[in-house]
């Protein structure tokens, strides 16, 4: 069979504004390009899994000629995208049922939140982890039969995950690729659709898979930049020191997704460095204790460590790993002065990277869900506003127009060369050789 795989991915903004001051503000625009150079590890998994007889071809979908692709005359065409982007992804598939191209599967979390959604565009969905329904989606493929849901009904077992096929990616497109050591999240944030809807479990790759993937990726890029695509990586610190030593053999730089909790373990934190750890992603989500209560559907884990935040940030820098820290405005609870209280609290705790977003209600999630039961989503909503940039519902301390102005001007105080030069600098000065905070 001929199969064609089609990442949509990159960063949207529906905000014009926001996008005209993303343009010439260096942080903003940083982490804007990192997301967008990311491939889809998902279509390169279910291509690993794909028996070699099978022609497999892998797109991202800002380079593909289209009318090359409907006229491909394809056994299967798959897509993958995210909420801000399925539009366009319906677009698309659109235009190639209408060419005859193929019969087009698509999956991902929208998918699987909108199985009904995604079948008026498409042939067919896969809903949940698609390692589980591929094989089946391929065996009805081969029939010409692909048609309807595809739905796992079982947890994929990551002892059984395959080789992605990095080999198919045009390599200097990118400036970091992915490998999974962890799927899932034991903390479960009511915001948050992929530890909901794939797996009910946290669950781990074995260490000897993981460095396999790493070593197919430097072969075909030495010293590469890698990015493990987990939702919190070190919640099980006992599996990170099995896998730990023998990545520091491998010489590679790499950033992943943590809590806090790493702040407690200096054992782990020396490893971490000593493997390659470039950075972490932490979730702080908000600088005061109102817009974490009721985050997270099993209990307020980051509400009762907002106070240890100040020195678990500091603890880690200490170890010359970056801190990124990541904060959602217009959480419940939050009223106009979580803009200032944000940038001062970034600055105390002297982050050297910081991520700001606006809380998002992704299909499939409580967020989602108690919003729209709530009629708090503002008219005209639609999925292309699922960006974290842009404001799409009514917040409860203070008005969607304070909401979409103080976000604008966060973004201009926060990334401003003047205060991206501090954050930089104050790290190299404090943290960068792994001394202990002043």
């Amino acid at each position: 069979m001929k199969i064609a795989m089609i990442a949509m991915s990159g960063i949207r903004c529906c905000d014009a504004e926001l996008l005209r001051l993303g343009l010439t503000l260096p942080g903003f625009l940083e982490r804007s390009q990192t997301i967008a150079s990311l491939p889809s590890l998902g279509l390169l998994t279910l291509a690993g899994m794909t028996p070699a007889e099978h022609e497999v071809e892998y797109h991202e979908v800002d380079q593909i000629d289209e009318l090359a692709l409907a006229r491909g005359r394809y056994d299967l065409i798959c897509l993958s995208s995210f909420t801000a982007q399925v539009p366009e992804a319906y677009a698309l598939a659109d235009r190639l049922r209408a060419a005859n191209a193929g019969p087009i599967v698509m999956g991902r979390l929208h998918a699987t939140a909108l199985p009904g959604e995604v079948l008026q565009h498409c042939d067919a969905v896969a809903i949940g982890e698609g390692e589980v329904v591929w094989p089946r989606i391929l065996e009805d493929a081969g029939r010409g039969e692909v048609s309807g849901i595809y739905k796992a009904e079982r947890e994929f077992d990551l002892a059984d995950a395959p080789m992605p096929r990095f080999d198919l990616l045009d390599i200097d497109r990118y400036n970091r690729l992915t490998v999974q050591t962890t799927r899932g999240c034991p903390l479960k944030c009511a915001f948050c659709a992929s530890s909901i809807l794939l797996t009910s479990k946290y669950k781990h790759k074995p260490v000897d898979k993981v460095l396999a993937e790493i070593d197919a990726i430097r072969e075909i890029w030495p010293r590469p930049f890698i990015e493990f695509a987990d939702d919190n990586s070190f919640a099980n610190p006992r599996y990170w020191k099995q896998l730990l030593p023998e990545l520091a053999k491998r010489r590679v730089k790499w950033f992943t997704e943590s809590d806090i909790r790493i702040a407690g373990d200096p054992e782990l934190l020396s490893m971490m460095r000593d493997a390659g750890c470039a950075e972490v992603l932490v979730g702080l989500e908000s600088p005061v204790a109102e817009g974490l209560q009721g985050l997270e559907i099993l209990g307020d884990w980051k509400h009762r460590r907002l106070e240890h935040y100040e020195a678990a940030v500091k603890t880690i820098q200490s170890h010359g790993i970056r801190v990124n820290g990541c904060f959602i405005l217009g959480l419940d609870g939050h009223g106009p002065d979580i803009f200032d209280r944000t940038y001062d609290f970034a600055k105390q705790l002297e982050l050297y990277d910081v991520q700001v977003t606006l809380q998002t209600p992704f299909p499939g999630t409580p967020l989602y869900k108690r919003l729209k039961s709530q009629s708090r989503l503002l008219p005209g909503f639609g999925w292309d506003q699922c960006t974290l940039f842009d404001v799409c519902y009514e917040p409860d301390g203070m008005t969607a127009d304070e909401l979409r102005q103080g976000f604008r001007d966060l973004v201009v105080r926060m990334y401003d060369d003047e205060t991206t030069a501090w954050r930089r600098e104050t790290f190299k000065r404090k943290y960068r050789r792994g001394r202990t905070a002043a």
